[in-house]
């Protein structure tokens, strides 16, 4: 017990508090298309559910943030995860009456859950001195190991539970389990902020985001999650359109989730080692790479090969951002830019999730990869170019 007490202890509890996040959500990814496939009219509409959770965490982000900085970190994560079980209550109801509306209306819920659960990284940082903040939130964004074998199984096990109502126990499942989350939340004691802190000088937020490391920072954060979530959310749909089983695609979403967070394991150590910059450059190399599997081929070593890639560059990018932008505010003003970032993320993903079903569905596999390229090189020049001011002002100091 001597390794939980102090910062340890809350560094795992945020990780299993993770990992039971990402189970739940590895099992939305892996099911939340085809159950939308199945109750739309319109198929083009499939991930719209999908979508539908990203508005929600873009929407809830700020909101989270400065609920969070008025009643601590604790009780905001309790907040979340209870709005996530009533979120998944609702979506297992809307499967029992085959309704397309009221399972987007889960899924939206579960997003705003989400939004307070992506905070997990930051309780790290916080919790961290300056030495260790990249490899706390490394040991935290870990527990998505975990999710990468529960979180897929948990949708394959429970998917016929409530025959003929398909994913119904997989959602009923994804309750309890945010109720644990929430169990585990409220064992954490991270004190929250000072009076001092909380009435500490602030700049402008545009002032905050005027410098180019947390341009830098946010846009590398905003590119490996969208074009993540862009070419993941539609790969089930893909697999299924080239004759996949489900327990096959489950299985890419299984090993994409591995590329994910098996990484942290060191991802914190090379960033301390060699920069988040040069970690942030190789991330987006990585996903450049997906995106070139995909185009070679179709079969099932495309598909696992190129999302394990994908996950990885994800894994660079987001704990590269996310250390590079713990660097650019004060303690005074860490609401604001961390809900303003993951503002800027989870629009994005939404705009990807939304545009990737209609891609799919009408232009295919291919143009959906394509348009992942701008945004892709758009993270690796301008990543590039900090790196090499960087050099450039310590060359001169």
């Amino acid at each position: 017990m001597q390794f939980l007490s102090g910062i340890n202890r809350n560094v795992a509890l945020l990780a299993l508090s993770q990992a039971l996040m990402m189970t739940t959500t590895s099992a939305i990814i892996a099911s939340a298309a085809l159950i939308g496939h199945a109750l739309a009219e319109d198929k083009a509409l499939a991930t719209l559910p999908v979508a539908f959770q990203f508005v929600a965490t873009m929407l809830t982000s700020i909101p989270a943030s400065l609920y969070m900085r008025r009643v601590g970190r604790r009780w905001g994560f309790v907040t979340g995860a209870t709005i996530g079980a009533a979120g998944a209550a609702i979506a297992t109801a809307a499967i029992a009456v085959s309704s397309f509306w009221l399972f987007a209306l889960g899924t939206a819920l579960i997003g705003s859950m989400l939004a307070f659960g992506q905070f997990f990284r930051f309780a790290a940082a916080d919790t961290a001195g300056p030495d260790m903040r990249s490899r706390a939130i490394s040991l935290v964004l870990l527990g998505g190991v975990v999710a990468a074998f529960t979180g897929p199984n948990l949708a394959r096990f429970t998917k016929d539970l409530f025959d003929p109502l398909v994913f119904a126990g997989t959602f009923a499942a994804i309750v309890l389990i945010y109720l644990a989350m929430g169990l585990v939340a409220s064992l954490l004691t991270i004190p929250p902020m000072s009076a001092a802190e909380k009435r500490g000088p602030q700049r402008p937020l545009l002032e905050i985001l005027s410098q180019p490391k947390c341009v830098v920072a946010i846009l590398g954060a905003v590119s490996g999650y969208a074009v993540m979530t862009f070419v993941m959310t539609v790969t089930p749909l893909a697999m299924a359109d080239c004759g996949f089983a489900f327990g096959d695609s489950a299985s890419v979403i299984q090993w994409h989730i591995v590329g994910m967070f098996l990484p942290s394991f060191f991802t914190g150590h090379l960033v301390a080692r060699f920069g988040a910059t040069n970690i942030m450059i190789v991330g987006a190399l990585l996903q450049a790479l997906c995106v070139a599997i995909n185009f070679a081929g179709i079969e099932y070593l495309n598909f696992v090969s190129a999302l394990i890639l994908l996950g990885v560059g994800w894994n660079f990018l987001f704990i590269g951002g996310t250390s590079l932008l713990t660097e650019c505010y004060r303690p005074s003003e860490m609401a604001k830019t961390q809900g303003f970032n993951d503002f800027c993320i989870w629009g994005f993903v939404a705009v990807g999730a939304v545009l990737s079903g209609a891609s799919i569905h009408h232009l295919g596999w291919a143009v959906v990869n394509a348009v992942t390229l701008p945004l892709i090189a758009m993270a690796l020049i301008a990543t590039a170019w900090l790196r090499f001011d960087l050099a450039r002002h310590r060359a001169a100091a």
